[in-house]
């Protein structure tokens, strides 16, 4: 990077930690602390809901995951505005009835103390384990493509975060999160723009070459369990996980607790359903376009620079170079195939673009044969190297082709967006783990003040722990699907608690909590035997589908034992 990049991209960071500091420091007790005196608008909230959700996994792995598998991730979010109105309707009147700090002081007055705590526990080793993610997810890339070493890649994120987080509490992170929206929207629609600039063909033309390479295939109604993304598990699976995700996790609770009303919260939340989709959209379609690009524009081999110039010097160089030659044929081939396909789209023929479409098909199989030889040679060479890489496409991009400037903006786009993520993880931790834990059963008769004191303590050390976390994770096979099969593993047994403790006002406080452990229990070895076999049963079940399951499994259970006592 230029130093004109490195200028915006540090002026942005540096810019947005002081500013929340300077408008947030001196928060006197737990209520300003947690709650930021009840003052947030309708659009900060909403902005704040975002931002949260939008970590930079969302930047780095969603573009890598349109230009690997097309738009077919946007049925992921289909669920989403079902789930916003639905929580409008019958969480947030009760969460301000209540005047809770957290979502899980509502189960001690519903069940016990006990069904409250687990819940509370559940959350806090999930969100734990999330925080260290998002921060890892940006650091391994960013470090890479900057040369930085990773630890310190870590820390440095980490630090930025706990520094304003700990300082101004809820209302610090709802504040910056306002200013990191503008800066991530803002740096991927110029982003966007540019790709479509520089594409050699027209943007109509684009989209055929797209839509015949079937990336803009957005809608599947087949239905399959197994099929992570398809309109049923959006509908369904992910509806239940939203539901989990911003009615019972704190980092999302936290932030429409702030509201100034009733009316204004349920606006934020309705805000965000409506938005999100269409954000996400944009986000998928810049990754597209980047397919398309590269459809023009010879392709790396490996997106991930380093680990192919690790290989030169090796012996297995010549292998490289060989396997690298024939690439680049192919991509000639088929580089010709797509515009002669183009020339039979404009006769409206057919019969001939379905022979291109083939022919296509058939040089894309083969560059995907090349490129697994590539893998096994990059590993062969390290064995401890990581050989996916469809994360690290968009930025590679970016550096390669965008302007000086547009480069710097770009990666303050990506440590913003894991700071705003980052920030609302350690936020909610801090909350749930003094309001829940610390103020409930070990230490209950303090001052405000006391606990406002702990929050700050418990939310710098959750963000230490994220920062160890993250120093010692490893890559899931795509990083936006770690963070949403993370979740998966634990929102379906939460939202189960709270539906029960909703709609099911004859089930007890034993039975839910009984309900409760066996279906985590029974979610996480369905899990550890997913794509295998279970007493002899084969298992092959998308992760979306664990948050209908788990949740549907406490219901049940709930129901069984509570009937059993009777």
């Amino acid at each position: 990077m230029s130093n004109i990049d490195w200028i915006i991209l540090f002026g942005t960071l540096i810019s947005i930690v002081s500013y929340g500091v300077y408008k947030t420091y001196g928060a006197k007790d737990m209520e300003s602390y947690l709650k930021g005196n009840n003052d947030m608008n309708r659009w900060t909230i909403g902005l704040s809901i975002m931002a949260t959700q939008a970590s930079a996994i969302t930047f780095l792995s969603t573009p890598g995951q349109a230009f690997e598998d097309g738009m077919r991730f946007i049925q992921f979010y289909f669920g989403l505005p079902v789930a916003m109105i639905i929580l409008s309707v019958t969480f947030i009147p009760l969460y301000y009835r209540l005047k809770v700090y957290t979502a899980y002081e509502f189960l001690e007055n519903r069940f016990n103390l006990k069904t409250r705590t687990l819940a509370a526990l559940l959350f806090l080793i999930q969100r734990g384990l999330a925080a260290g993610i998002t921060i890892y997810a940006p650091s391994i890339i960013l470090s890479t493509l900057l040369g930085w070493n990773l630890t310190w890649t870590n820390i440095l994120i980490g630090v930025l975060v706990i520094i304003y987080t700990v300082s101004g509490g809820t209302k610090a992170v709802s504040i910056t999160q306002k200013q990191q929206m503008a800066v991530m929207m803002g740096g991927m629609i110029l982003a966007g723009g540019f790709v479509i600039y520089l594409l050699p063909i027209k943007f109509t033309e684009a989209l055929h070459v797209a839509g015949k390479m079937e990336k803009l295939n957005i809608v599947n109604f087949d239905f399959d369990l197994s099929d992570r993304y398809n309109f049923w598990s959006g509908l369904t699976g992910a509806l239940f996980l939203f539901l989990s995700y911003f009615g019972t996790d704190q980092s999302q609770v936290q932030r429409y607790l702030t509201g100034k009303s009733l009316a204004e919260s349920r606006m934020g939340l309705i805000m965000n359903g409506f938005l999100k989709v269409p954000m996400q959209f944009v986000i998928l379609f810049i990754g597209v376009m980047v397919f398309v690009f590269y459809q023009f524009y010879q392709p790396p081999i490996f997106f991930n620079k380093v680990q192919t110039e690790n290989i030169i010097g090796t012996p297995y160089q010549d292998d490289f170079l060989q396997l690298q030659e024939v690439y680049d044929q192919k991509f000639t081939e088929k580089n010709q195939d797509i515009m002669s396909m183009l020339e039979a789209v404009k006769a409206d023929d057919e019969v001939r673009i379905r022979n291109y479409q083939a022919a296509i098909q058939r040089t894309t199989e083969e560059q995907e044969a090349i490129r697994t030889e590539v893998k096994s040679l990059i590993l062969q060479n390290n064995p401890a190297a990581e050989t996916r890489d469809t994360d690290y496409v968009f930025m590679r991009f970016v550096m390669d082709y965008l302007p000086t400037g547009v480069i710097g903006l770009l990666f303050a786009v990506i440590f913003s967006a894991a700071m705003s993520s980052t920030a609302s993880e350690l936020n909610a931790l801090g909350s749930t783990t003094t309001v829940d834990v610390y103020k409930r059963s070990i230490n209950k008769d303090k001052s405000s003040v006391h606990y406002m004191l702990s929050s700050k303590w418990f939310t710098a050390i959750w963000g230490i722990f994220a920062i160890i976390f993250a120093t010692y994770a490893s890559l899931f096979e795509n990083l936006i699907q770690a963070v949403n099969l993370l979740g998966s593993l634990f929102y379906g047994t939460i939202l189960g608690i709270f539906l029960v403790g909703f709609y099911m006002k004859w089930v007890k406080g034993n039975a839910v909590f009984i309900a409760a452990l066996l279906s985590e229990a029974f979610i996480l070895i369905i899990h550890w035997h997913n794509g295998g076999t279970l007493l002899g049963v084969p298992i092959d079940i998308g992760f979306l589908w664990y948050n209908a399951i788990g949740c549907l499994l406490v219901m049940g259970l709930s129901m069984l034992i509570q009937g059993v006592k009777k």
